[in-house]
């Protein structure tokens, strides 16, 4: 009994490797035609993708404003993140003779923060797709999946690192440029707005070692069009980044948060009205954090939809990218010139 049960155990173990390998090395289809459930081996397919999916999105992340910002995973349980936040800095005593040194408690508060859900719709992949294509349709699927998932991360990411309006910890400066965007009204940005953010920074002693400034589309453009500094620089990078300019580390997104004419941060996703532009985020990366959390791929096969015979698909990324005090994150917007 005990050979038989040894042996039982071997041929699942070698049926279980089969159906890995035979998902990594494509073979979906073989396998389906082979009488193989796929509601057996679903399990087994939706481990493959969660790993795969996991990885194309650490990829993804990479080359991006998000590079070099302090990883926090591993303080992340039951995706939710404590941080502790140091209440004051401690006094500094210069050439100190008197002692001894006076105690000076931290008062330490517990934050705990829910990581944002990015979860993709439902796509549907009948067994007729399957069996007719000749590519490997699951995985095109599960790549255009953590596409929009990094679209989207980026985009809170970008939002959340933006001051909400200016004050002394989080300036807000507009664009000074002598010319404007006739269609728009926008005056466009000039290196000396880039000098002024530099200025802010200096003045709240923020170190120079580590200041980033992720430029808008529109702000771009006229670097492109007015410096031929920046000109040089943009084509002849390879990564997202570009160069640094007067002490910033310059990255470009496109989708940026829109700022409206007073100043004021507008929510993620929201529209702009007139006058009201993407805006670019300056910060300082040690002050900023990301976390990532659990990564799901939810699976239905064909065999449990008789009507339409069609396999289901979609996915589930915790995350959360935000700054750790609010200090030292900045926004370049677009200031507006109504026409007459």
């Amino acid at each position: 009994m005990k050979k038989f049960k040894s042996i039982l155990f071997c041929l699942m173990a070698i049926m279980t490797m089969s159906l890995t390998v035979a998902f990594a090395a494509d073979w979906l289809p073989s396998i389906k035609t082979m009488g193989v459930s796929m509601a057996a081996v679903g399990s087994v397919y939706a481990e493959i993708w969660t790993g795969e999916l996991v990885g194309q999105l650490n990829v993804d992340e990479n080359g991006t404003f998000l590079d070099g910002i302090d990883s926090y995973d591993q303080y992340v349980g039951n995706n939710v993140i404590h941080l502790v936040e140091a209440g004051i800095e401690p006094d500094v005593l210069l050439n100190n003779t008197t002692y001894p040194i006076p105690l000076q408690q931290l008062d330490d508060t517990d934050i705990s923060i829910s990581l944002d859900k990015f979860q993709t719709k439902v796509t549907p992949i009948t067994d007729d797709e399957l069996y007719a294509i000749s590519y490997d349709k699951i995985k095109t699927v599960k790549t255009k999946h953590g596409n929009a998932i990094t679209r989207k991360k980026l985009n809170k990411a970008i939002h959340a690192f933006a001051p909400q309006s200016n004050t002394v910890k989080t300036p807000v400066i507009f664009t000074s440029g002598s010319d404007m965007d006739e269609a728009t009204g926008r005056v466009r940005l000039t290196t000396k707005d880039i000098v002024e953010m530099k200025k802010r920074f200096d003045i709240l002693e923020i170190p120079a070692e580590g200041r980033r400034l992720v430029l808008c589309p529109d702000h771009v453009n006229d670097l492109l069009l007015n410096d031929q500094k920046f000109k040089d620089q943009y084509y002849n990078y390879t990564t997202g980044q570009i160069a640094k300019l007067y002490g910033f580390e310059i990255y470009e997104y496109t989708s940026c948060p829109t700022f409206t004419v007073a100043g004021v941060k507008k929510s993620l996703g929201a529209i702009a009205g007139e006058g009201e532009f993407q805006a670019s985020v300056a910060m300082y990366i040690p002050y900023m954090f990301k976390a990532k959390g659990g990564t799901k791929v939810y699976w239905a096969p064909a065999e449990n939809d008789p009507e339409y015979q069609r396999n289901k698909i979609n996915f589930r990324h915790m995350f959360i990218a935000l700054p750790k005090i609010q200090k030292a994150i900045g926004a370049i917007a677009s200031k507006y010139v109504k026409s007459s």
